[in-house]
Formats: C-alpha cells, structure tokens, sequence
C-alpha cells in the first residue's frame, strides 16, 4: 500500500492515521473530514465546555509537533461523496477524487432531529459548532430549558445546565431512562441523579410538537410547530405544555453511511464488518460510530480509540488476523457523579451490589456502589457509581476473562 485515505477526521480517523504510521506504513495518507475544524475531544462538549470549564484549546487531539510527524495530507471542511464500485477512489462533495490503496471509513454519527420546521433556540449537541451555539445560549441568563432524551447526551446536557442555574426538565419515551443499557433495576437507582441534581425528569411520555412564536410577540402569544420563529414550548403527548426557552434534543444518532450508496459495502444501522472492523473489501476497514464490528455498533469514546488499532493492522495485513476488544465500556459524568459500565448485560442477568449501596442516592446522600450482572454463576458486566477502582479492578478481571473465552472465536461477519 502506497496511499491510504481515512475519510473522517475525528476521535476514530485521527487514532486510525497514527497507528497507520505507528504500525510502519510511510506511504500517502490524505485525512478526509467534513468539520472545518483539526480533530477534537467531543466528550466535554455536554459537561466542562458547555459550561466554561473547559476551554476550546483543551479540546484538540493533537499538536503541530504531532502533524509533522504524522505526514499527512488534511482536507478539512469537506464532505466525502461517494467510494467507488473497487472501494479504492473517494469522491468528494466539491468535485476531487482521491484514489488510494487503502480506505479507512470513520465518518461518525449525526444527531437525530425532530421532524418539521427549525426553529430558533433548539439544538442538538453532537459537534464543536453546536456546544457553540448552545453555550451563547445559556450564557444569555436563566432560561427554562426542557431536554428530549434522557440517554446520555441528554443527562449529561441537563446536569450542565442545571450547574448553570437553568430550570431544566429532561423528557424521556420510554419508563425509565438507560434502561435498555443498564436494564430497569439500575436505570431507576441512576435515574435518581436527576432528582439529586436539581433537575425534573418526566418519563413514559413523548413529544408530541414543538410550539413556536415570533421573538417580537407579545406575551402569551403562541402557535403550532412551524409557525413562528423561536421555541416557546414543547408539547407532550399526553397533551401537557413544557414552556421553553431552549430545546435541547438528545434522542440518539445516525450513522453517517449515505455516501456509501451505490458502493458494494453493506449498510444496515452502520457499515458492516467482521470482527477485525474489515469490510466486504479487504482494502476498506472501518472504525468508531459509523462502524458495526461483529453485529454490534458503539457510540462511545473507548470503541472509537481501541478499533482503529485492529482495524489498521488488519488492513495492512490484507485480511483480518485480529479482532477487536470483546468488551464494551462507557461512562458518564451527571450531576457530580461518574456513571461506569462494562460488558455484555442479558435480559435474564441478575443484579448483585458487590459494594457500597443504591440507598440514597437520588436524595443527595450515599458513596456510590459497585454492582455486577450475572447469569448461571457468570459475571456478564459491571456498572459502578463513584467506585471508580474498584471498578477499573472489576473491568480488567471481566476483560480478562472474556478474552480467554473468545479468543479462539473465528471472525464473524
């Protein structure tokens, strides 16, 4: 391989290309990303930098001294188009192509949008540009703010904002929040942190619209979704008015596989790949959110840095002779504390606290407790609430034990 093209220029795209030349490839890599900016950290984007915390120069992923080293060929503020029927030319949104030997996608995820008109002062948050735009927001005084989404994106914005001395009330479909993460019994000991922080969670209830009127209106004055100019309230389904004055809408992401029409990949909630992130073509890998490895898609930080290790080697090797981690981990920062979960939890685990207690949590009392899922005398995953060593501890022996267990898998697709 001469020249290789990484299309997505993030978290995933950026680990991609350093391990490109950690593993020894010293050919072309041209990095292909639809942002204007270098790659940054996005995790802080709904806790320290929306609420001034964290500045934007400690958000960047990299340094002058490690483009250099890197070598590499950026195209910034650019969308990718289109791969050709070989997987081996990337057409770009403003006419180029790129011809390369290697392509690696890591084209992320977008936020999912309700549907109908825009209107002023609903936002999601999923990019630089978009914690921009919420943070002028917030910063313009109290504000009644009502989040769609009580999934990690949405905790976390709401504890942020209810740091800032926001009215906040999150919104959340289904019964209970993280559910289908945590399963019912520690979603609803999580869902407590809610209460403990301040904010209001409404659960078991949809959106059924969003109310708008004129900035220049006078009090009182308000119509159907569409019809004015900024947010006023948001409509429930059950026929409740929320008045806001910001909307923040956190109801998951779509993976960013549009370009890949008419190329032999195969798309289904992702791109698919084996075990090892290798595509239906050998020279096409793909890592991060836009990836589905072995069935599983992972919107989380550690799949984005882990995958591209596997991912890479794989494709220098020309077919796949690694798989990747067979245990998934995210956590989550919300009102002070640090939510933790490893693994695989089934619908008939059991949950055991192993430490500490749940007892209190939601009345701003109690240490945290570490809890672990089993089933048939397994343990299948760990989820932690401030017991961050005992938790990396419990983790490390989980991802231990997986890995003898799968190690002698074959890849599947």
């Amino acid at each position: 391989m001469r020249t290789v093209i990484v299309v997505g220029a993030s978290l995933a795209g950026l680990y991609a290309a350093r391990e490109l030349r950690a593993q020894g490839f010293d050919g072309r890599l041209v990095l292909v990303g639809d942002e204007p900016h270098p790659p940054y950290d996005r995790p802080p984007l709904s806790k320290g930098f929306l609420t001034g915390d964290a500045a934007r120069d400690q958000l960047t992923l990299s340094d002058e001294e490690e483009a250099a080293e890197l070598a590499a060929e950026w195209i910034l503020g650019t969308r990718a188009r289109a791969l050709d029927a070989c997987g081996r030319t990337v057409v770009l949104d403003d006419g180029r192509t790129l011809a390369g030997d290697g392509v690696v996608i890591a084209t992320g995820a977008s936020a999912r949008r309700l549907p109908g008109p825009r209107l002023a002062g609903v936002h999601t948050l999923r990019t630089l540009d978009d914690a921009h735009e919420l943070r002028a927001e917030l910063n313009r005084g109290p504000r009644r703010v009502v989040v769609i989404g009580g999934g990690f994106i949405g905790a976390e914005t709401a504890s942020s904002c209810v740091a800032l001395g926001h009215d906040v009330t999150v919104v959340e479909a289904v019964p209970l929040p993280l559910v289908t993460q945590l399963g019912p019994e520690m979603a609803s000991v999580c869902a407590r942190l809610h209460a403990r922080g301040g904010a209001r969670l409404l659960t078991g209830v949809g959106v059924a619209a969003l109310r708008g009127a004129s900035r220049h209106a006078p009090p009182g004055a308000g119509s159907a979704e569409g019809a004015g100019d900024a947010v006023t309230a948001v409509e429930l389904s059950d026929g409740r008015l929320l008045p806001a004055d910001v909307v923040v809408v956190g109801i998951g992401a779509t993976p960013n596989t549009g370009w890949l029409a008419g190329s032999p990949l195969a798309v289904d909630d992702g791109v698919l790949c084996d075990d090892g992130c290798v595509t239906a073509l050998p020279q096409v890998v793909a890592v991060g959110d836009v990836a589905r490895v072995g069935g599983i898609r992972a919107e989380h930080w550690t799949s984005a840095t882990e995958q591209p290790r596997v991912a890479v080697r794989n494709l220098l090797a020309g077919h796949t002779v690694e798989s990747v981690s067979p245990l998934p981990y995210f956590w989550s920062d919300q009102y002070g504390s640090r939510v933790q979960f490893a693994g695989h939890r089934g619908e008939g685990d059991t949950v055991r606290i192993v430490e500490g207690s749940p007892e209190g949590l939601g009345e701003g009392g109690g240490n945290g407790f570490l809890a672990a899922y089993e089933c048939m005398g397994r343990t299948t995953a760990v989820l932690a609430v401030d017991r961050a060593r005992p938790f990396m501890k419990a983790r490390r022996d989980l991802a231990a034990e997986r890995t003898a267990e799968w190690a002698a898998e074959p890849a599947s697709v």
